[in-house]
């Protein structure tokens, strides 16, 4: 049974930092492209970032290049974001999941229960 368990998120100002984590259980996780996606308040989930299997290549919504950073530890089945420089704007549930490829936008697996990021001013 594949499980993807999101932690990490929490409540911060503006400006400052988060780093997620999503742990993947029951899959082969270096098998698959991974992405991260969030869905704001009032909005559809959208991916702001993915990476390649080996993590060689990463790829970033324009909404967070520059201050989002992708990584992922194939040997601990982890995938991790590294957000700096947080506005309110990225105030949103974040989940990780299976990509088909590094360019999709729509998960592949079911979903886990995300964590939440709150950016005040």
């Amino acid at each position: 049974q594949v499980q993807l368990v999101e932690s990490g998120g929490g409540l911060v100002q503006s400006g400052g930092s988060l780093r997620l984590s999503c742990v993947a259980t029951g899959l082969d996780f270096s098998y698959y492209p991974m992405g991260w996606f969030r869905r704001a308040p009032g909005k559809e989930r959208q991916i702001v970032a993915s990476i390649t299997r080996s993590g060689a290549r990463t790829y970033y919504a324009d909404s967070v290049k520059g201050r989002f950073t992708i990584s992922r530890d194939n040997a601990n089945s982890t995938l991790l974001l590294q957000m700096d420089f947080l506005t309110p704007e990225d105030t949103a549930d974040y989940y990780c999941n299976a990509i088909a490829n590094s360019h999709s936008t729509e998960g592949l697996l079911g979903w886990g229960q995300g964590t939440q990021v709150s950016v005040f001013p």
